[in-house]
């Protein structure tokens, strides 16, 4: 029997024109052949949908912007990551981008973020092209037919082949992508790069849900214990937080975007969004093994003279992709819920050595931790340069927080002291010295301390102060040597030890200067919630 075809949603709303045709709610395999008869890519030996995102590879983040009206003015943090954008030009370029739509095929998507029900937002998703829409199918959640909201909360619309006009439209360039709160609309154009749709529906949710829900939303993976212990793992990107999340003992809650409510962990999507840079089978299974037909592969490059990926060529980028429902994880929970964290993880790559490998935080330094989101990144081989590169990114994913940063931190100070959850910082970094002199943490010792602070291997009293950074660091820990734990003990040359440890404190110090600037009270944010 043929699947009942689903009546196309009336679009009146954004003016797109009587002639459109309009490609509603397609399958998966209905995508893919409307890409291929689209010449948009091609099917790899996989089985997945391999395109080329175009000029874009990836997120630009300096042509994101927010409109400044009444919602907005008094409550985002405006700044290099949230720039401002006038009513009156996104009104221009909704009525540019819908007019430029008029004579096209157009795929239109209903879906759903944040698995758990009470807070849900229903989004509809309109693209210019198929795998685009294959895209919104992967990422975010899949509603039954019979439960599709036929008037969403949210639009998305997204035409990579509509360019801005920057003289006249108030952008930086030819693309964009524009959030619009009052509207409840995202514009993204001239750029064919898909995770300009998650995150845009991510960065809602980082402005909706601490506001009016009181719920913290997260840049992290998380999973869960057969005892129903949940587990939450922050990470920039080299920590580890990928391959630290994937445990086949634990059930996969998702591995990038979550919430915190009052009573749940949450998956804000329906699929993932993995990177393919050197991918084997041997190192990431579960992604591996994921890449198949209804798969979304972005910007690879195969061997030659055949369909076989080689993921070890990255003359497109460095930042291949693929894009896949969460059911093609095999542990993977669903619905993609669970009970609030027992323990919570900030996994940094310390390449200057100095950090402890395990430490467990109070909820003061946990904030400041959360604040700093630091690493520190090998500086390119390509220059002769060797020295560590400190990076920090405000609550681990700066590029994402419409609020100022110290709010996020103070719903996780008052979770943690409501639901009594550990907090640990782990470096899977350096030790011994720095990158070039001590050497990487070793994956399986890593996996040791983070399975004793699960299973309790580390509630015990033998705990001391560090020096420097005043983290309590335990003096034991099963299946580590003692030794390991305290970096100063790794170093040969005590005094240098301590040299880059203070070094490294001031540069904590130095960047959290940035936060002293005002940000909006609670009192305010009662004030200005409009919606």
């Amino acid at each position: 029997m043929s699947k009942k075809k689903l009546q196309a949603p009336d679009l009146g709303y954004l003016n797109l024109g009587e002639n459109i045709a309009v490609k509603y709610q397609l399958s998966p395999t209905e995508l893919i052949d409307e890409a291929l008869l689209n010449k948009e890519g091609t099917l790899a030996s996989s089985g997945a949908l391999a395109v080329d995102t175009g000029k874009f590879t990836g997120r630009s983040p300096k042509d994101r912007f927010i409109v400044n009206d009444e919602v907005t003015e008094n409550m985002v943090w405006w700044g290099d990551v949230n720039i401002k954008i006038s009513s009156a030009h996104f009104d221009q370029l909704f009525n540019k981008i819908t007019s430029y739509l008029h004579d096209k095929k157009i795929y239109v998507r209903d879906a759903v973020a944040c698995a758990d029900p009470d807070y849900a937002i229903s989004i509809r998703v309109i693209t210019e092209t198929a795998y685009q829409n294959l895209f919104a199918n992967n990422l975010f959640i899949r509603p039954e037919a019979d439960k599709l909201d036929n008037t969403p909360e949210w639009t998305i619309i997204a035409a990579p082949g509509f360019l801005a006009n920057p003289l006249v439209d108030g952008t930086r360039q030819e693309n964009f992508s524009i959030i619009n709160f009052t509207k409840k609309m995202i514009l993204i154009g001239g750029t064919g790069y898909t995770g300009e749709i998650k995150k845009g529906i991510f960065s809602v949710l980082n402005f909706i849900l601490p506001v009016y829900r009181n719920t913290l939303s997260m840049h992290c993976s998380a999973n869960v214990g057969k005892d129903g212990d949940t587990a939450i793992f922050f990470g920039l990107s080299g920590t580890g937080k990928t391959t630290l999340s994937a445990d086949p003992e634990r059930g996969l809650i998702g591995d990038d975007e979550h919430g915190w409510g009052k009573n749940s962990v949450f998956n804000f999507e329906g699929g993932c969004y993995a990177k393919c840079v050197d991918l084997t089978p041997e190192k990431e299974p579960q992604i591996y093994n994921a890449i198949k037909f209804g798969s979304l592969l972005e910007n690879i490059n195969f061997h030659n003279n055949t369909k076989d990926v080689d993921y070890s060529n990255i003359e497109k980028t460095e930042n291949t992709r693929v894009a896949y429902p969460i059911e093609y994880i095999d542990n993977a929970v669903l619905p993609s819920i669970a009970s609030v964290p027992k323990n919570i993880f900030f996994l940094t790559a310390d390449a200057f050595g100095v950090l402890p490998p395990i430490s467990k935080l109070n909820v003061e330094q946990a904030m400041f931790h959360f604040m700093s989101g630091y690493t520190a990144k090998v500086a390119g081989t390509e220059t002769g340069v060797t020295e560590p590169q400190l990076t920090f990114s405000a609550c681990f994913g700066k590029a994402f927080l419409p609020l100022h940063p110290s709010i996020y931190a103070e719903l996780l100070g008052e979770k943690m002291k409501a639901h009594k959850v550990n907090v640990w910082l782990v470096n899977t970094g350096w030790s011994g010295g720095p990158y070039g002199v001590g050497k990487r943490m070793k994956l399986s010792y890593t996996r040791a301390m983070i399975s004793a602070a699960l299973n309790g291997g580390l509630d015990h009293q033998h705990y001391k102060k560090h020096h420097v950074f005043k983290l309590m660091i335990p003096l034991h820990c099963p299946n580590v040597p003692d030794e390991i734990l305290d970096p100063s003990k790794t170093w040969d040359n005590q005094e240098e030890y301590f040299i880059k440890a203070y070094e490294l404190a001031d540069a904590f110090t130095q960047n959290f200067k940035q936060f002293e600037q005002p940000k909006v009270s609670k009192a305010q944010q009662e004030e200005l919630k409009l919606c």
